[in-house]
This record gives structure tokens, C-alpha cells and sequence, in this order.
């Protein structure tokens, strides 16, 4: 694949998570991020990871023709991922790892139906291409890095409040939480397809 190929793939999976029509995109980050702290790289890393992973399933199973679905439906079930992501921070007590080791099932799970929303998109570009693998692996690959980028700014914003503010964690979550939970429900809302 000529590096050019995978720049532009690349750009298009970094837009997808970057640009200011993926709110949806990072709200969902947000609400899976917003119950860990700058201590926990490493699993938040593994968290996005598992989101990309469940992304690019779908995309890989739609650009094949393996399964489609209405758009319409797809963007209804994206804001409520994020409702039912951010409901359950509220329910959270205590923020040790294995209290929150259910974020990485929904991340996985949630990437899924994530996928589908830019599926139609990318469909018609990669079936055009003879090199549909490499298609995919740059634009999973500027997806991680644009998803990486959005979490590196997340935690260094959870530590500036958490370290320079009177703020404590469960409030910062219960914030956070609660905006999140507020514009996807307004999203969903706004986007019921029946």
C-alpha cells in the first residue's frame, strides 16, 4: 500500500474522532475516561484499544458486506451508548480498577455499534480500493491516535482540576458525568427514528 493510501486513511480516522462533527465520538471517550485519573494511563490505553477493536469488527464486517444496518438506527443507538455510559459513572462508589473493569466490556461492545456510524462513509471508499486490509489498519490506526490524543487531554485536565482546584474526584465524575449524560440524551432525543 503506497504511504500516501495510508495517510489518507489515516487523516480520515483521526478526523473521525477529532473533528467538530464527532462530538458524539468524544462525548463517549469522556464518559468512558471520566472515572479514571491520569494514574491509570495505562488502563485507559487498553480501554480505548478495546473501543478501536469493537469499531473496527463493524467496519471491517460492513465494508464486506457482512452486516448492514439503517443509518437512522445507528444514529439513534450511538448517543444512548454514551446516556447508559455515563448513567453508569453516577453509580460509581469507589474507583479502584475492579470496580470499574466493566468500562472495558463497554467500550468493546459500544465501539460495535460505533462502528456503524461511519460505515456507510468508508464502505464506498474501501470497496473502490484493492487493499481493503490496508484501508482499514490506517484508518484504525489514526482512529487510536486520535482517540489517544483525546484522552491525553482529558486526564491532563483531570489533573489540573484534581491537583489545583478544591474539586474532589467523586464531584469531578458526578460533573462530568452528568454534562455527558445531558447533551447525549438531548442527541438521542433529537434523533429517535421512529
Amino acid at each position: 500500500m503506497p504511504l500516501q493510501d495510508f495517510i489518507f486513511y489515516f487523516k480520515l480516522g483521526w478526523e473521525h474522532i477529532i473533528s467538530a462533527d464527532a462530538l458524539d465520538h468524544q462525548l463517549f471517550i469522556l464518559a468512558l475516561v471520566a472515572i479514571y485519573s491520569y494514574h491509570n494511563l495505562k488502563q485507559v490505553l487498553i480501554l480505548v484499544t478495546a473501543f478501536t477493536i469493537g469499531h473496527s469488527l463493524t467496519l471491517f464486517l460492513s465494508v464486506t458486506d457482512v452486516i448492514r444496518f439503517e443509518s437512522k438506527w445507528v444514529e439513534f443507538l450511538i448517543p444512548c451508548t454514551i446516556v447508559f455510559t455515563a448513567l453508569s459513572n453516577l453509580f460509581i462508589k469507589d474507583f479502584s480498577l475492579k470496580s470499574i473493569k466493566i468500562n472495558y466490556y463497554l467500550a468493546l461492545i459500544f465501539g460495535l455499534i460505533h462502528g456503524m456510524g461511519f460505515a456507510n462513509s468508508i464502505r464506498i471508499m474501501l470497496a473502490k480500493d484493492q487493499n481493503i486490509g490496508w484501508g482499514l489498519f490506517g484508518f484504525n490506526v489514526g482512529l487510536e491516535a486520535g482517540q489517544i490524543f483525546v484522552v491525553i487531554i482529558i486526564l491532563a485536565a483531570t489533573f489540573i482540576v484534581l491537583n489545583y482546584s478544591e474539586i474532589k474526584r467523586p464531584s469531578w465524575v458526578l460533573f462530568i458525568s452528568a454534562a455527558v449524560f445531558s447533551l447525549a440524551l438531548k442527541m438521542a432525543l433529537e434523533r429517535i427514528p421512529f
